[in-house]
């Protein structure tokens, strides 16, 4: 089973344009497995109390509305801290555990670098629309090297649920609703992240999570329990941590919610079963916050030192906890016999073995001068730039108004909530990030255009949640406007707008409506975005929206009025001036649709991937008061010139058993200018064993092509392009017969072949 969730993973490297050999085996895994790492562990594991180990598998926050963890640490009651940003302070309490604590053992501090730390890159929804695994892993390099200078050695991250319903919040966290996609940028992460192996200098542990199912929450609502068939489970959610265990993560995060009636962070199922047994994950596992006391809550266990025991036998390693953790318990359990202390050994030894592979018994402390050279490396923006150019997916463009001419308007309005906001501009889970540094859109137009013409700005509408976030301890909203400053300010922006030669209308979601608590039962544009839309195109003025936002939103009213619409995601700390490039014609924006975009919220869940049924042909004529097709489907994406794509040419009509088929293409650019296109491979089983998704996407390619140049391309296809779990038979199959193949440039491609797959039906594997 491991070899075929991994085989199927890695044919994503294949068909990228990040293609390269998958590694021979975990690189994580060979670093803690290394018998000179593992006899150190036992070494120190045999000197070890009890109630030493239990510390070892706790991981407390350090922020400051909670007590102190000084004498926790000091007394070897906790092994890992999280939220530590300042070296200095990172410093302070290592000091305490490698001067004062018994074993001198060090602290593993982690922390979330989703998407940066001090370098704020595009969130990961927006790198997923790069369709460049490339882009990805650099930004995550960056990311790891400044979270490894300030004392970090280990990230929550990639998150890789798959997630089809965009009324999740954390949505924006993930690669968005493909598997395929997912499992390549997931790699691409955790490769930029770890570097080539665990303890790589300049690089930090990978945590992939949620593990697993997580992004199938009902009605996209957070922490919800969840119902996931085996095939789902399988053939969708999987795929992305095969690929990220493959790719050598050390750390997986279990999931909070119940799963199939039993919580992830105690289910056997997943946790020994599916991760350690079928995927081959050697690392460990943490909880997520507060994730086994919480299975009191759930109603599953009786007390926290049932939630602990089950959790440790179930496989979870390391409890996440604001306070108390549960694990503080497992001393008692292993006295009274109701845990084997062998299980317990078990979960430290791999933790201290990762404390081992990165070096922090012989370097435990930061380097704070250091820190501070590498925070402030000019490269990281450099980097983030380019990497939020190549997320931007443009949506909309009628009679060509994109790019506009730099020299053509006098007098430029950047209008909207999110025209003029630093803490937008970067998104969620952005906590520690260079305010300074950060160049919104205002900014990025009005550098871009300098002496050229008159750059205004005014917010118009203020958007707010109607209920808080947890979450807002860390990133404290601005206090709401009265009744009277909005009025003001919407009558300001309204002004600016009809006194003006053109309008950059820049609308979205705030930050913290968008990621961990942040699910929304509406996709309409929240606050009064429509309103304010409604009064810039009355004015008759040329304009322009951006979006900035976690996730598809509902456009009525707007798609049918706006000539033009870039969907920027909340692009990082260098946004401002990639929105601005693209704008005017610098750059070309060739991103993609990493989603399936509704027309509003009662179509989701939606995704291209669905299977076929008795009555295809009326497939987007499901409800009767509007169509049930998407506005824009999955791998949508504009660009400012034009491309020609060659019927697919196979050089062999049948995949045999264990044999390859390549397919290929050529692409032309038709258009006046440079331009970059993402040339995407589908497939469709006719008949088999069991039905199959109308299409899935088997291969992508990011190409760039000057005008009128043309260029072949090719993909591979193997039995892991066509290999898929069958439910009944619990196994992954190969099913012969006739496959439909199309290549084009989003999910509805229309240039086709077939090919067959030869050979008996066969059962590749069982549970």
């Amino acid at each position: 089973m491991k070899f075929l969730l991994l085989a199927a993973a890695s044919a994503v490297s294949l068909n990228t344009a990040a293609a390269r050999p998958a590694p021979a085996a975990a690189s994580a895994s060979l670093a803690t497995e290394d018998p000179q790492v593992l006899a150190r562990a036992d070494a120190l594991l045999a000197r070890m109390t009890i109630e030493e180990k239990v510390g070892q598998l706790a991981q407390l926050f350090k922020i400051p509305v909670l007590p102190s963890v000084d004498d926790k640490v000091r007394s070897g009651q906790v092994g890992s801290l999280l939220f530590i940003t300042d070296p200095a302070e990172a410093n302070r309490l290592q000091k305490i555990a490698m001067t004062e604590a018994r074993l001198k053992i060090p602290l593993l501090f982690g922390f979330d670098v989703l998407h940066g730390l001090k370098t704020i890159f595009p969130v990961p929804l927006g790198m997923a629309a790069s369709f460049d695994p490339d882009v990805a892993e650099q930004a995550q390099s960056v990311a790891a090297r400044e979270a490894r200078a300030v004392g970090i050695g280990w990230t929550f991250g990639p998150m890789i649920d798959v997630a089809r319903d965009p009324r999740w919040g954390r949505m924006v966290e993930g690669a968005g609703e493909d598997p395929f996609l997912g499992a390549a940028m997931a790699r691409a992460q955790v490769r930029g992240f770890q570097g080539p192996r665990l303890g790589t200098p300049g690089h930090v542990i990978a945590g992939p999570k949620h593990f697993a199912g997580y992004g199938a929450s009902p009605g996209g609502r957070d922490y919800d329990s969840l119902f996931v068939s085996d095939a789902e489970l399988y053939n969708v959610y999987l795929p992305p941590f095969a690929a990220a265990v493959d790719a050598g993560a050390g750390n997986v995060m279990s999931a909070y919610m119940d799963f199939n009636d039993v919580p992830a962070s105690a289910s056997p199922r997943l946790l020994t079963d599916i991760l350690r047994g079928e995927l081959g994950f050697k690392g460990w596992v943490v909880s997520d916050a507060n994730a086994i006391h919480s299975q009191v809550k759930q109603h599953f266990a009786a007390d926290a030192g049932d939630a602990a025991v089950r959790a440790m036998k179930a496989g979870n390693d390391m409890e996440m906890a604001l306070l108390a953790p549960a694990f503080a318990t497992l001393a008692d359990s292993v006295k009274a016999g109701k845990l084997p202390v062998e299980t317990v050994d078990r979960s430290v030894r791999r933790i201290l073995a990762a404390k081992i592979a990165m070096g922090l018994f012989e370097k435990p402390y930061a380097d704070e001068a250091e820190a501070k050279r590498v925070l402030a490396d000019p490269a990281h923006r450099a980097t983030a730039e380019r990497a939020a150019e190549r997320s931007l997916v443009l949506l909309r463009n009628e009679g060509g108004l994109l790019p506009l001419a730099p020299g053509a308007h006098k007098k430029v309005a950047v209008i909207g909530p999110m025209a003029d906001s630093p803490d937008d501009t970067v998104g969620p889970w952005a906590f520690v990030y260079d305010r300074d540094e950060t160049v919104t859109l205002f900014e990025g137009v009005r550098d871009r255009l300098g002496r050229g013409a008159s750059v205004q700005t005014a917010a118009g509408v203020q958007l707010a949640r109607s209920f808080p976030s947890g979450l807002e301890m860390f990133q404290p909203p601005p206090p709401a406007w009265t009744a009277e400053r909005r009025a003001t300010e919407f009558q300001q922006a309204v002004k600016l707008a009809g006194d003006s030669d053109l309008i950059v209308l820049a609308l979205g979601e705030a930050r913290n409506q968008s990621g961990e608590r942040a699910s929304a039962s509406d996709l309409r544009l929240p606050g009064e975005q429509i309103k304010l839309f409604e009064a810039v195109a009355a004015t008759g003025k040329p304009f322009v929206v951006v979006l900035m936002n976690g996730r598809p939103l509902d456009l009525t009213g707007i798609v049918d009025r706006a000539p033009a619409i870039l969907e920027g995601w909340y692009p990082g700390t260098r946004g401002g001036t990639a929105l601005a490039r693209a704008l005017f014609g610098d750059i070309n924006p060739g991103g993609k649709l990493p989603v399936t975009w509704p027309r509003s919220a009662g179509q989701v869940p939606i995704f291209y991937a669905h299977n076929r049924s008795q009555a295809p042909e009326t497939q987007a004529q499901r409800y009767y008061d509007q169509p049930s097709s998407p506005l824009f489907a999955f791998g949508h994406g504009l660009s400012y010139t034009s491309f020609r794509i060659d019927t697919p040419v196979l050089d062999t009509p049948e995949l045999k058993p264990a044999g390859r088929l390549t397919v290929s293409t050529t692409i032309t650019n038709t258009g006046a200018r440079a331009g970059d296109e993402v040339v995407q491979l589908y497939i469709h089983q006719r008949a088999g064993r069991a039905s199959r998704p109308v299409r899935e996407l088997r291969g992508f390619q990011r190409v760039t092509l000057a005008a009128g140049e043309s260029r072949k391309i090719s993909f591979t296809l193997d039995e892991a392009s066509v290999k898929y779990w069958h439910s009944e038979e619990r196994a992954w199959v190969i099913d012969p017969g006739t496959f439909d193949l199309w290549v084009g440039t989003d999910a509805k491609a229309d240039l086709t072949t077939t090919f067959v797959v030869g050979g008996a039906p066969r059962t590749v594997a069982a549970r």
